[in-house]
């Protein structure tokens, strides 16, 4: 059974894209601890993200990157913070979380609504 980010990528579940490559996908997390939080997932269904060959990985990496240039420079954030949990979707991604004046991140805090 395809993973929920798969049914993401191949459309069969809506999201609020942010940026898009062959490879990978951004979109806006639905349960955001910060304004803008993103999560960038490799097109190829991976579980583990150590699991990842190294050309995705790398492929993940490099676009993670540019997707927190681009979060950096729209919500003019202290800093676009990364982290990598894999526990609740089998599928391997990052979190991308700007980190905004109004408000400390922490990942034991509520979640936005």
């Amino acid at each position: 059974m395809p993973s929920l980010f798969t049914r993401i990528i191949q459309g069969e579940i809506p999201c609020h894209k942010v940026a898009e490559t062959e490879d990978c996908l951004a979109f806006l997390d639905i349960n955001p601890i910060a304004r803008g939080h993103t999560l960038v997932v490799p097109k190829k269904e991976v579980d583990a993200f150590f699991d990842l060959d190294d050309a995705t990985m790398a492929s993940l990496m490099i676009f993670a990157k540019r997707v927190a240039g681009a979060l950096d420079r729209c919500l003019e954030c202290q800093r676009v913070g990364v982290m990598v949990i894999g526990t609740e979707v089998p599928h391997a991604h990052v979190h991308l979380i700007p980190f905004l004046q109004e408000r400390q991140v922490s990942v034991t805090a509520p979640k936005l609504k």
